[in-house]
């Protein structure tokens, strides 16, 4: 009698226990689906050029640039390899910010590594150099079978979860008002003669994902940046900014946009100059700067630490940064280098 009137009460145990682990595994795959939203960006060494995979939480995909062709898709094979990492098997977006060839150049490898839907830039290039004009139409072939659109300040690049707005494109900028930029003050422009080539009609863009904000200008120009931050910062703060034109001269009219953490696309001997490179440490309130590559001619005064270098010898592993950003503003980045990674906290 005893044990029947046990049995009743063990089936009602084991049942519990069985919704007690279904519970504990529904808390555990809830929490883990909370920790994956993430944005996802993978700066991509392609050895002083550009390329930047941005991955929402959403799944989509927007690549800006490509790194240069040759090398054997040296530059393609790393993409590629970021994007299997990323679980990405189809890049909704390609933002080509300019036609030289350390950014369009990798276009026709990626085409045989990936997929890909839109392709946007600014036009036509206005390069007439020989060898920018072959990239060029290699560039222009490999258009022939993809959907291409012009860029235009104020457009927006359609990838769920994210805010991606063209700020600046064909040496025009967005008509937008902002706060004052008071590091303009004292800043000058530089002659004309050297705002007439691509760098100057660089695609930049703003992407937002919640109060997180981080900006991309390509290879702008000194005057350029002018125009875009000066008077009026029509850009905005923002939390993370990927320094122009790999870490060259920069005008000290970026500090406007007030980042807390810079990451700089230099090669070992492109880009990261000594002069370009204590503009952007000086910014006030930066956090941290870190850095694709140990920049030769920094040497030990223009360089971070190495612990916050991606690449330290010239003849690389090709490492990357990655970051990876909440919707509340915090975000960490990590060196695939030595495994380290720094976070910052919402603010």
């Amino acid at each position: 009698m005893l044990i029947t009137r046990l049995k009743p009460a063990l089936r009602f145990a084991h049942l519990d226990s069985i919704g007690l682990m279904r519970f504990l595994l529904a808390l555990l795959l809830a929490a883990s689906a909370h920790a994956a939203k993430t944005l996802d960006i993978y700066f991509i060494d392609t050895e002083g050029g550009q390329s930047t995979l941005v991955v929402s939480p959403s799944g989509q995909a927007l690549l800006i640039d490509t790194g240069y062709s040759n090398f054997s898709g040296r530059d393609a094979d790393r993409i590629a390899a970021a994007a299997k990492m990323a679980h990405v098997k189809h890049i909704e977006s390609v933002l080509i910010t300019h036609h030289h060839s350390d950014h369009e150049g990798g276009v026709p490898n990626l085409l045989e590594r990936l997929t890909a839907g839109t392709f946007y830039d600014h036009g036509p290039t206005v390069d007439t150099s020989a060898d920018q004009q072959k990239t060029f139409k290699a560039y222009e072939a490999a258009m022939e079978k993809q959907h291409r659109q012009i860029a235009k300040p104020g457009d927006t690049i359609p990838i769920k979860g994210l805010e991606v707005t063209v700020v600046e494109s064909g040496g025009e900028h967005i008509n937008k008002r902002g706060d004052a930029n008071p590091f303009c003050a004292g800043v000058q422009p530089e002659p004309q003669d050297k705002e007439i080539a691509e760098n100057a009609q660089s695609a930049g863009v703003l992407i937002q994902y919640g109060k997180f904000r981080f900006a991309d200008l390509g290879d702008l120009t000194w005057n350029k940046e002018i125009a875009l931050l000066c008077t009026e910062n029509r850009v905005g703060k923002v939390d993370l900014f990927l320094s122009d034109h790999h870490g060259g001269e920069t005008a000290p009219v970026v500090h406007g946009l007030a980042p807390r953490v810079i990451v700089m696309n230099n090669g070992a001997r492109k880009g990261g100059d000594p002069k370009g490179w204590k503009t952007l440490k000086e910014t006030p309130g930066l956090e941290d700067l870190w850095q694709l590559h140990f920049s030769v001619a920094g040497g030990s005064e223009a360089n971070v630490s190495d612990t916050m270098i991606a690449n330290i010898e010239e003849h690389c592993e090709g490492k990357f940064l990655k970051v990876s950003a909440e919707s509340n503003g915090a975000f960490t980045v990590y060196n695939s280098r030595n495994k380290y990674s720094k976070s910052y906290a919402a603010k």
